[in-house]
């Protein structure tokens, strides 16, 4: 009965762990998504605060080896090193994360900066 218990508990905790990674990336990838957007409509100022919630989170990585800090704690709950073990995203997204959104961050800035220099 106790091992049950603690099976449903560690399962809850990752549950929880999961929607709170999901939730952070889904601010987080709203955020580069609407970079250019709103540069685009000449909110620059709303431009430079999304560049900056998205830098915030890029420096929180930096500090943890490129690794969000939920995924540790996750992997205290589950052996599973699946590269989405610790998120609710497809596996293909969670394993090439940095890669996309990193591009259309480096990219979304780019063009922030260029409207920005030519307004």
């Amino acid at each position: 009965m106790l091992d049950h218990q603690a099976s449903t508990t560690r399962s809850g905790a990752l549950r929880a762990i999961k929607l709170v990674h999901t939730l952070a990336w889904a601010v987080f990838a709203a955020c580069i998504v609407a970079l250019p957007i709103v540069s685009w409509r000449g909110a620059h100022g709303a431009a430079a605060v999304l560049f900056c919630i998205v830098a915030a989170e890029v420096v929180v990585l930096a500090f943890n080896a490129w690794s969000c800090p939920l995924t540790p704690v996750a992997a205290r709950y589950t052996p599973d090193r699946k590269a989405n073990f610790d998120i609710y995203l497809p596996l293909w997204l969670a394993r090439y994360n940095k890669q996309v959104f990193g591009s259309l961050y480096v990219g979304g800035s780019l063009f922030a900066l260029a409207n920005w220099l030519r307004s």
